[in-house]
């Protein structure tokens, strides 16, 4: 069984996974770590928590000016959410316009789901590059980023394999 969201992940790990899927056991797994779903439902509550976030560990990033989510976002596409940066000519001045859009699945997962791809695309506002720095300010601002980050995935590979939503609806 190919593993679409895990392939950087080692062999051993991914055997792993497989053997928990094959025993249904992956529901039971996420739920057990993560048992409800956040409550960030809207557009504004999401822009409010990033803002927040922004505040607490990024003061000298660039303003962010929107923070939506995002039904066109396909997550089989590899993106859980988007950062995108556009310049705007304002008389004799140039200013870029950031947004953050998050894929809508995402409104009914737990709040570390949500907070990890949140961290991911305010890092994009200094780091650019998926680099050692990129990951080193995601990891500053979120030390278990890399755990959520491999559960997210692992919720996806569940989801892949036929496997209900576990919180709910979008």
């Amino acid at each position: 069984m190919d593993l679409p969201y895990l392939r950087s992940y080692p062999a051993q790990l991914q055997d792993q996974v497989r053997a928990l899927l094959a025993k249904n056991g992956t529901a039971e797994l996420l739920q057990r770590r993560y048992p409800q779903a956040h409550a960030l439902r809207t557009d504004k509550a999401l822009y409010e928590y990033t803002a927040e976030l922004k505040a607490r560990h990024l003061r000298k990033g660039g303003t962010v000016h929107k923070v939506t989510y995002d039904s066109k976002i396909h997550v089989v596409r590899n993106a859980l959410g988007l950062h995108t940066s556009r310049s705007l000519v304002q008389g004799g001045k140039l200013s870029a316009r950031h947004e953050i859009r998050v894929a809508s699945m995402f409104k009914n997962t737990p709040e570390e789901f949500l907070r990890m791809i949140v961290v991911h695309e305010l890092a994009h506002l200094r780091e650019k590059d998926h680099d050692k720095a990129f990951y080193q300010l995601c990891t500053h601002m979120e030390p278990s980023y890399h755990q959520y980050e491999f559960d997210v995935r692992l919720y996806l590979t569940h989801l892949e394999a036929g496997g209900g939503r576990l919180w709910g609806e979008s």
